[in-house]
């Protein structure tokens, strides 16, 4: 009942409870406090714990475990300590539960309070020491972690699947696939744990060989795999092996939700095929939110399609979906590409002024580039004087930027003007380094284009091929709808902590 949101019907429930007398049977009220728990409603829950005469550890864990799945992290911790305060013996779910806790807020200092109780009630227990491994991973102790993970006397899916999410969330990847290839058995969660692996560290192929390797095994893909999967084709421009895991979401009945749609529309817009990209947002059941909206304007942006964009931009406000950062970074990016200046103007102050969205790196990058198109180097360069809450490294980005719109236009003295800002910066963008060369070259100044080039390999800057000191439009971020995905897979983890401890 309160896993499907149905808050009405856990009214009429406890309504009913209470007309029959059974609203101090403990494990009919750790129940209730389950239900409103998991529904969100926690002062419900509270209450309903609050108003027992007398606590049974049952009613303790119900309100622990609830807190932790409605993410009130510190609040479960602090009811653990009120129980250990009135002298109550944890138990195993009580225990899981509050590291569970610990876990999600990265906390190593807060289980140091709890390993007495683990220490002196229990000789080993899988759950505990699943999640005992999961805190040691996620709070970067690798080393701690594997010393645990070997030390078990008996291991499960889950117990490999944190020790490999351990190496991954550090980037160690060949540990990690060392690791995998060495678990006696793979479910789906550890495959597309492995899978999402590569992606978060842009090993496309790398994600699609494993791929292939786990359809050899027949294995079935759920919402989290075929997110990841379509990540990975967005970003090899994978069309054909993009299509197939369309086709295979149709044909298994996977729910097309907002995420998996976002997912379909980057990855046919990367693969240049915004027709498709546009079917599937029609397609999108129901009302459409504000990040499957997003997800079309940056996709008709990164095909060029400028109007369109603005379009869309115009509707998904007409529709009440409020438009955030990523959403501007399309609409800016649009404006850019199309050379539409008054727009990217407007739509640039509007963003602060009317939607108070603070411009980010991505923003100035897109209205400097615009008006850089335009020769308005002046007011450009002010834009960049004028930025806040940007990183200086990012503000080198932009006077990159700039000096690539000094030299197109002819501007040699405001390019040297912008040199002379920069040199004292200790940067190793490329980027920036080749505009300040050809800046060089343009004025036929080669003893300075040869000391740019010098001081780059002398510091080991490498010239990165074709690449912009800004993003340039293939990458424009479309949803972050892997980062969507991984907060939902935490969650499941959570649950599954939670119910491995009470099953």
């Amino acid at each position: 009942m309160g896993r499907l949101g149905l808050t009405e019907e856990a009214r009429k429930v406890h309504a009913f409870v209470l007309k029959s007398g059974f609203e101090f049977d403990s494990y009919v009220r750790s129940s209730l406090i389950g239900v409103f728990a998991d529904l969100g409603c926690v002062e419900v829950a509270r209450l309903l714990f609050d108003e027992m005469p007398k606590r049974s550890l049952v009613c303790w864990n119900a309100l622990i475990s609830g807190l932790v799945r409605g993410r009130e992290f510190e609040g479960a911790i602090s009811v653990f300590e009120k129980m250990a305060e009135e002298g109550l013996e944890p138990d195993e779910a009580t225990l899981v539960s509050t590291l569970s806790a610990c876990v999600q807020l990265r906390n190593l200092e807060l289980w140091k309070k709890f390993r007495r109780y683990i220490n002196e009630s229990f000789k080993f227990s899988l759950p505990i020491g699943n999640v005992l491994l999961d805190l040691y991973a996620k709070c970067g102790c690798l080393d701690l972690a594997r010393t645990s993970f070997d030390g078990m006397p008996m291991r499960n899916v889950i117990s490999w699947t944190n020790m490999i999410s351990g190496y991954l969330n550090l980037g160690r990847l060949h540990e990690a696939r060392e690791l995998f290839d060495s678990s006696p058995t793979k479910d789906i969660i550890l495959w597309t744990t492995m899978l999402n692996g590569y992606v978060q560290y842009n090993q496309y192929e790398e994600a699609l060989s494993l791929f292939q390797k786990m359809s050899m095994k027949r294995i079935k893909l759920d919402k989290f795999t075929v997110v990841t999967l379509l990540t990975a084709c967005a970003n090899l421009g994978a069309l054909e092996q993009g299509e197939w895991i369309h086709e295979y979401i149709k044909n298994n009945m996977i729910q097309t939700d907002a995420v998996i749609s976002t997912a379909l529309i980057e990855m046919y817009s990367k693969c240049g095929c915004i027709e498709k990209a546009m079917e599937v947002f029609r397609n999108v059941q129901g009302r459409k939110d504000a990040k499957s909206w997003t997800s079309i304007v940056c996709a008709l942006a990164r095909n060029g399609q400028a109007a369109r964009a603005l379009e869309m931009f115009s509707d998904m406000q007409m529709y009440g979906a409020k438009p955030d950062d990523i959403t501007f970074i399309g609409v800016l990016a649009a404006c850019s590409h199309g050379g539409l200046l008054n727009e990217g103007r407007r739509y640039f102050y509007e963003m602060k002024e009317i939607h108070r969205i603070e411009p980010r790196i991505d923003h100035y990058g897109c209205f400097i580039d615009l008006l850089g198109r335009f020769g308005l180097l002046e007011e450009a360069k002010e834009l960049i004087e004028r930025t806040s809450n940007v990183k200086d490294c990012d503000v080198l980005s932009l006077w990159g930027s700039l000096l690539g719109a000094c030299r197109i236009h002819g501007n040699a003295e405001m390019g040297k003007r912008i040199v002379k800002k920069v040199v004292d910066y200790e940067s190793r963008d490329s980027g920036l380094h080749v505009s300040i060369a050809n800046l060089y070259a343009a004025a036929g100044r080669w003893e300075d284009v040869y000391r740019v080039r010098g001081k780059m390999k002398d510091t080991g800057v490498k010239k990165t091929p074709g690449c912009s000191s800004i993003a340039s439009y293939s990458d424009i971020p479309v949803l972050n709808s892997m980062n969507r995905v991984m907060e939902m897979k935490e969650m499941e983890e959570v649950d599954k902590g939670l119910m491995g401890a009470v099953s």
